[in-house]
């Protein structure tokens, strides 16, 4: 491969496309994916033919990669084909008739409200941690906040008259999300411990901080949401997108306008927003088997 073509992608993707730097990294990872596939059959990346990204795809199925992920890396690859002929650097895109891996209908994991008043009571807010932690899980749920945005979230896009905070999602494109009181609340609650910190500089803004007076990382996230459900004693398998799930679930629950539900998120595209309205289905037919009268006492 033209490493040139490589640096100019990652250029293209950053400045132009405007994506995070999480985002590029996975970009172009998925590019040396195909690359090392490329480099097995003595070929460049440029000289590819749509048949072989297919049987690249089919590699990836044969040693497991989920449909979900071979869909996503397919994206990466013909978001690199397209730019090469944007380029002027190839005249056809051998991905352009190369259909997505179909995907089985997967409902994500959904918590209830006493699982989540649970984890969040698992914590404890006499401690700067433990008061930070209980923020966090508080505004996850409250906004549905993606753990990028939960992390990247700063003191001045918090409007606390108006109660909505200003989000920076995929992209950087910016959105307006309410923001609860209790979820308010317990950041102020914060914000009582979190001025005692040594905060760094550069990291003056940022909402949640760590020890150090950085701000917190993803997988330190991650961990947090993990330890308070298993405090809390639930059994399900679960990361900070859970919380987002659940809010959106609970929301459509509630009677909320899908469309408010897509803005809140962020999704740029309904259908993406209308995985919750199955999931409100399936819990609705759990809660009619396990209560319904009529299934307590079979005939």
């Amino acid at each position: 491969m033209n490493e040139n073509n490589l640096t100019n992608y990652q250029s293209f993707l950053k400045f132009e496309r405007n994506l995070t730097d999480n985002s590029v990294e996975a970009y172009i990872s998925d590019i040396k994916k195909l690359q090392i596939y490329a480099e097995s059959k003595g070929f460049e990346l440029e000289t590819l033919a749509q048949q072989d990204i297919e049987d690249f795809l089919c590699g990836l199925r044969d040693v497991g990669i989920s449909p979900t992920s071979q869909k996503r890396i397919l994206v990466g690859v013909r978001s690199f084909y397209k730019f090469l002929r944007l380029e002027g650097i190839l005249e056809v895109d051998p991905t352009e008739l190369i259909d997505a891996p179909k995907l089985g209908e997967h409902l994500p994991t959904v918590l209830s409200l006493q699982e989540v008043d649970a984890m969040i009571a698992a914590t404890d807010p006499s401690t700067c941690d433990g008061q930070r932690n209980r923020a966090i899980l508080e505004t996850l749920y409250s906004c549905g906040l993606r753990v990028s945005e939960l992390t990247d979230l700063r003191i001045s896009n918090i409007f606390e008259n108006e109660r909505y905070i200003l989000v920076f999602g995929k992209g950087r494109k910016q959105r307006i999300v309410p923001i609860s009181d209790s979820a308010l609340r317990e950041i102020h609650n914060y914000f009582q411990f979190r001025y005692e910190l040594d905060v760094k500089p550069g990291f003056q803004d940022y909402v949640f901080l760590n020890r150090f007076g950085r701000a917190l990382s993803r997988m330190m996230v991650f961990n947090i949401v993990k330890r308070y459900a298993q405090e809390a004693g639930i059994q399900k398998e679960i990361s900070p997108h859970t919380m987002r799930h659940t809010f959106a679930t609970h929301l459509l629950e509630g009677g909320a306008n899908l469309r408010a539900i897509q803005m809140m998120l962020g999704h740029e595209q309904i259908s993406t927003t209308e995985i919750y309205t199955k999931v409100d289905r399936q819990m609705l037919k759990e809660e009619i088997l396990t209560y319904h009268p009529r299934n307590k006492h079979p005939i």
